[in-house]
């Protein structure tokens, strides 16, 4: 004999097939997305014109943040750090200053010394990106785990020069890419090579 069954157990059965299909989506989906997001890279939008022209107001930007616990920051990368002097705020800035160099600034002409042990002498940065110069003048010796960071646009730009150096501990890590605005994806935008 044949068996048949109602057509509202069926449906109720494939409803219910779909729900737990979709938890477990739902569930695989975190548990990859959450170690990404903490560990390995994260987004962030530009807030402000502190990095003009190198970012917009609105960019949407990828950070890296797995680099800086393999390595330093380096000279001229753009990174994002939790600002010093409140921790819930993120910056995004360029590296200038590495730890132990000694960082001399002349805003008005856009020129910055860098002396370290390779340079007693010292030199000048290669800085032909910035176009929007101005700001304070500034004179800082880095201490062993401190970075000295500038904005882009320098005469818009709150950085190092006011409120002092910024601690590795507080990098959250480099921009890998930017996403949007479409007409500008790019990887690891506002690279520039270090002059010396």
């Amino acid at each position: 004999m044949e068996q048949i069954k109602p057509v509202e157990n069926v449906e109720q059965k494939t409803k219910m097939q779909s729900f737990w299909e979709l938890v477990r989506f739902a569930l695989i989906a975190l548990v990859i997305v959450i170690p990404v997001r903490l560990f390995i890279a994260e987004p962030f939008v530009v807030s402000g014109t502190s990095m003009v022209p190198t970012f917009q107001n609105g960019d949407y930007l990828i950070v890296d943040k797995i680099s800086y616990e393999l390595g330093s920051p380096q000279r001229g990368d753009v990174v994002v750090f939790r600002y010093p002097k409140n921790p819930s705020q993120f910056f995004i800035k360029r590296v200038i200053g590495l730890p132990g160099e000694t960082v001399d600034v002349k805003s008005a002409e856009n020129i910055v010394t860098i002396t370290n042990a390779q340079h007693p002498e010292g030199f000048n940065l290669d800085e032909s990106f910035v176009k929007n110069v101005g700001g304070i003048d500034d004179h800082i010796v880095l201490g062993a785990d401190e970075y000295f960071v500038m904005g882009d646009n320098r005469i818009a730009s709150s950085d190092s020069r006011y409120w002092g150096p910024v601690a590795k501990n507080f990098f959250v890590g480099k921009v890998f890419s930017r996403l949007l605005p479409i007409t500008n994806i790019d990887l690891w935008p506002g690279s520039i090579k270090e002059t010396q």
